[in-house]
């Protein structure tokens, strides 16, 4: 590690300018502006920098500047260096998969029309990405009836030109078949045009001149003709199918979301020309050793325009979180597009609802992405050997089970076990309890009441006369396996609740934490301050996924029980109903609202429950509509 005062730079200009830091291997590792490179670099070699920001100086060996005229130059460059050099400690979006295209190769003398994942290149024309293969299937099978440009490879085109015989796809309709001169290259190269104009601008502007002349050559008995057109608008409204949606056509801007959950991110792009939705796509943020404080907003920009291809840019960006400097971002793109673009949050109408759904595109291509990672068995291994390291364990916890309590003010007190096995969910092996209230009513007893029980059915299916418990067929009964750590949701009163239940126990050997969600800071037992995990580690993304599930779990038990105990306390003021007829309610209906919405009749079809029992139900239940209560958390909120 480098001393940073050994390379701090000297007589750096008050002006603005792009820097970057460089490793002993003479690698950037990070680039960054500046309207003053002075003051910007001064304040990197300062006391008290943030942990990431810290390490990146120690590991620079020196930096250097280019100045520029103006900040939006300043801009250009950054994203320029950044996507040449990929700095280790620069934000930056990651493309979360390789989406298919729609290309047409207008440089060509003949136009080729054809699928690709590949890197943009100049002089073809791309449509999409289409996020689902299918649909862009579709669309090509679709668009070479109505437009049959030639989609063979170059060797079979000068194939068939040296054999002057068409292939099958010009005997079937689906080329032009430039190749033996049915057409020529003009001829060929206007059909093409036609394409890019039809996928460019959508069904309105061809769809409308179809069915015109459709009507026509029915109107002069041309049966035949009209048919053929009838299945090419067919055609084109399946190849619009796959990515046209309810908006008005006066629609044309791309709508960005970011979702974000802890030290995670993604980002969403809709392609939206002329009401419909050209093309999706998603982003994912790679931010293991970003340096603090940098705008990720900026950033997502930077993957989605900053690209060698060329990207049209639309007069309007709609996104859900306008980037910190959005002024230099609308000239950037301005002076890219060749006119004014305008990036805002949307207060209302449809282009709310449209951005709502790409943010909810962001965050299932997070989840995908979270999901992935948790079944990768290296970032499993690496994050139980951190968890083993910060807890000082002497194994790795390759068995984890969590516990959280769900109450509403001490009422229907729940409680959830989950287990994590090799840093995976075992789901068959989960547990809910039912907390006794009598004994229990806060946080601390629940947790401690639960341990125990959890404790002592560890202790009974273990031990039997100094031997182990045995199923039929040799296996270890579940609650036989001991977790290598204990983790509890919550701070240092949880913790000591659950120590307090293994001391009684005599359990010394299983380790217990504790983890918060205010700053996530882990708790042991007897230590009066907490630890604090790294936040891009992945031994805290491991902790925070296990709490996450098991409070989860609770609150999922809890509603149901919530639920069925709101039913009976509604069913035993009824007289006529006794245990049988309550307990077959509540399995047929399962609640207050479903029992409410029934009618007399299917009330009565209950065994046992008469017209005369189910109208008393009705009654009863109708009467209890004076009271408003708010379904999340069963607080009664006002009368009718």
């Amino acid at each position: 590690m480098a001393d940073p005062t050994s390379y701090r730079p000297t007589d750096v200009p008050s002006l603005p300018g792009v820097y970057r830091f460089f490793n002993q291997d003479d690698r950037v590792i990070y680039v960054g502006k500046a309207i003053s490179l002075k003051s910007r670099l001064n304040s990197y070699f300062q006391n008290n920098l943030p942990e990431r920001t810290d390490q990146m100086v120690h590991e620079a060996v020196r930096v250097d500047w280019t100045i520029v005229d103006t900040e939006i130059a300043a801009l250009q460059l950054e994203f320029s260096w950044i996507k040449q050099f990929n700095p280790t400690y620069n934000v930056q979006f990651k493309d979360d998969k390789s989406y298919p295209y729609l290309a047409i190769s207008m440089k060509d003398e003949y136009p080729r029309v054809f699928i690709t994942r590949k890197q943009k290149k100049m002089g073809i024309k791309y449509f999409g990405p289409f996020t689902h293969s299918w649909a862009l299937r579709n669309t090509f099978d679709a668009v070479l009836k109505v437009f049959p440009v030639r989609s063979c490879t170059d060797s079979n085109f000068e194939k068939a030109r040296k054999s002057k015989r068409q292939c099958l796809l010009g005997d079937i309709g689906k080329c032009a078949a430039p190749c033996v001169g049915w057409v020529t290259p003009d001829e060929h190269k206007k059909l093409a045009g036609r394409l890019i104009d039809f996928m460019g601008a959508g069904k309105g502007d061809v769809l409308p001149t179809l069915a015109k002349e459709m009507d026509t050559a029915a109107n002069n008995e041309e049966f035949e003709r009209a048919a053929k057109i009838r299945d090419q608008i067919s055609y084109m409204q399946r190849a619009l199918e796959s990515s046209d949606a309810t908006l008005s056509e006066s629609l044309s801007a791309d709508v960005i979301a970011i979702h974000r959950e802890g030290t995670h991110a993604a980002g969403s792009l809709f392609t939206i020309r002329g009401g419909s939705i050209k093309g999706s796509r998603s982003w994912l943020l790679d931010q293991k050793k970003s340096v603090e404080e940098q705008d990720d907003v900026t950033a997502l920009f930077a993957s989605i325009y900053a690209t060698d291809a060329q990207v049209e840019i639309p007069p309007e960006i709609v996104i859900n979180e306008l980037p910190q400097d959005v002024a230099t971002l609308e000239e950037w793109l301005g002076q890219l597009r060749g006119g004014r673009v305008e990036i805002k949050v949307p207060q209302r109408g449809e282009k709310v609802e449209v951005l709502a759904t790409v943010a909810r595109n962001a965050q299932y291509a997070l989840i995908q992405y979270v999901n992935k990672r948790s079944t990768d068995p290296g970032i499993s291994g690496k994050a139980l050997t951190q968890i083993q390291e910060t807890l000082e364990l002497s194994q790795p916890p390759l068995r984890i089970e969590c516990f959280d309590i769900s109450n509403i003010s001490g009422t229907t007190v729940v409680a959830s076990m989950v287990v994590f096995e090799d840093g995976m969910a075992k789901k068959s092996e989960y547990r809910r309890f039912i907390i006794d209230t009598t004994t229990a009513w806060d946080d601390t007893r629940a947790i401690n009441q639960v341990l125990t029980r959890r404790l002592k059915r560890l202790i009974t299916e273990r031990t039997i006369d100094g031997g182990e418990v045995q199923e039929s067929g040799g296996k270890r009964k579940r609650f036989s396996y001991p977790p290598q750590l204990i983790i509890v949701d919550g701070g240092v009163g949880q913790v000591n609740a659950a120590a307090r239940a293994m001391a009684d126990l005599g359990i010394t050997d299983i380790p217990l934490c504790g983890l918060a969600k205010r700053l996530e800071e882990v708790w042991r037992p007897g230590n009066p301050e907490p630890l604090m995990l790294p936040r891009t580690s992945e031994g805290l993304y491991l902790l925070q996924r296990i709490r996450d599930e098991a409070h989860r779990f609770a609150i999922t038990f809890h509603r149901s029980r919530r639920s069925h105990a709101m039913l009976e306390s509604v069913l035993d003021d009824i007289e006529q109903l006794g245990e049988v007829r309550r307990k077959a309610l509540l399995t047929h209906f399962g609640s207050v609202a479903a029992l409410r919405k029934a009618t007399a009749e299917e009330i009565a079809h209950i065994p046992g429950i008469g017209e005369k029992i189910a109208t008393m139900i009705l009654e009863a239940l109708h009467g209890s509509e004076s009271l408003v209560f708010d379904a999340q958390t069963g607080e009664i909120l006002e009368g009718s």
